[in-house]
């Protein structure tokens, strides 16, 4: 993939510990059109405890009821993805990621081929299995056996995105008779993204079987070409064992993006993307080397004053070299 061809997502920061307005979100998703970007993603999460990988990490948590853990919410994702395919022209849309674990997936399915018809084609649909069991017990989602409801959940959706009548009688998901009318701008549907770090084998062929996408989560450990690389060819392995060619389907990362002054400090197992324009670009470039078609980045500095930074690696990494 030619640098120059590398597109870049950001990951629009709804989450917070206080508040966050809807106005605040449209200004960066503005700022990030302006500056270069090619596509912006909302993550889907409830509610988690603030800035404590740890924590995060510890699905089960009970930290609603922990008076010690700071809590962190979250914008909800569709809503947001729809305002946005009003408001922010040409730039692509997704999510990163909805938990299949909060909605009905024929809901989920509704909801995606209107928004993407919302935006005349310009979503991609990011699924997961929801890891955070707190959030499910909160809200009250079933979490138990969640990668099997995962693909379930899968199944459904690529099967209403194909135009079938659709009938499912799993053990976790029923359906009847279902279809999506009026269907969406895009025969077979929004393309369905799946990320993956460290895969066991069921998550390999889940992604083999059911992504258009797949996206390496590296945002807590290794940004580095090289770390890309490796998950890169664990993929790649699964695309071969279930029959399919690596070739089709469309490979991302997604990385934290360190900015000077923020204050941000890694942990000692973490290497994020940082360092000066130039050398970010660079990085970014070994990316584009190992055929990665789109880095998504989640910024340390909040705001339009963070988006504004990384127009300058944007503009580094436009250069011709």
């Amino acid at each position: 993939m030619p640098a120059d061809k590398l597109r870049l997502g950001l990951i629009l920061p709804t989450w917070t510990t206080t508040d966050v307005r809807w106005s605040e979100v449209l200004e960066i998703a503005g700022t990030a059109a302006e500056v270069g970007f090619d596509a912006l993603y909302v993550s889907d999460h409830l509610l988690l405890p603030s800035n404590n990988a740890e924590l995060k990490r510890r699905a089960g948590v009970d930290f609603p009821d922990d008076a010690d853990v700071e809590l962190e919410g979250y914008l909800e994702c569709f809503t947001v993805l729809a305002a946005l395919a009003v408001a922010i022209p040409r730039l692509a849309l997704g999510s990163f990621v909805a938990s299949t674990g909060y909605r009905n997936p024929g809901l989920m399915a509704k909801m995606a081929v209107t928004i993407d018809d919302i935006s005349d084609g310009r979503l991609v649909l990011g699924l997961g299995a929801g890891d955070s069991e707190g959030e499910h017990l909160t809200f009250g989602f079933p979490h138990e056996q969640r990668v099997g409801r995962f693909e379930e959940a899968l199944q459904i959706i690529k099967k209403l995105f194909s135009a079938e009548s659709t009938d499912f009688d799993g053990a976790h998901h029923r359906m009847r008779a279902a279809r999506l009318l009026p269907a969406g701008p895009r025969r077979g549907g929004p393309p369905i993204l799946i990320g993956t770090l460290n895969p066991r084998p069921r998550m390999r062929r889940l992604v083999a079987q059911y992504a258009d996408v797949w996206n390496c989560w590296l945002g807590y450990t290794d940004a580095s070409p090289e770390s890309a690389a490796g998950q890169l060819r664990i993929i790649e392995d699964a695309c071969r064992e279930h029959g399919r060619d690596p070739n089709t389907l469309v490979a991302t990362t997604a990385v934290r993006g360190a900015m000077p002054g923020s204050g941000y400090l890694p942990r000692s197992d973490e290497r994020p993307l940082a360092g000066t324009p130039r050398e970010m670009a660079e990085t970014l470039r070994g990316h584009a080397r190992l055929g990665i078609a789109e880095v998504q980045v989640a910024l340390t500095v909040g705001g339009s004053e963070g988006v504004h930074a990384f127009g300058h690696v944007i503009e580094e990494l436009r250069r011709a070299r």
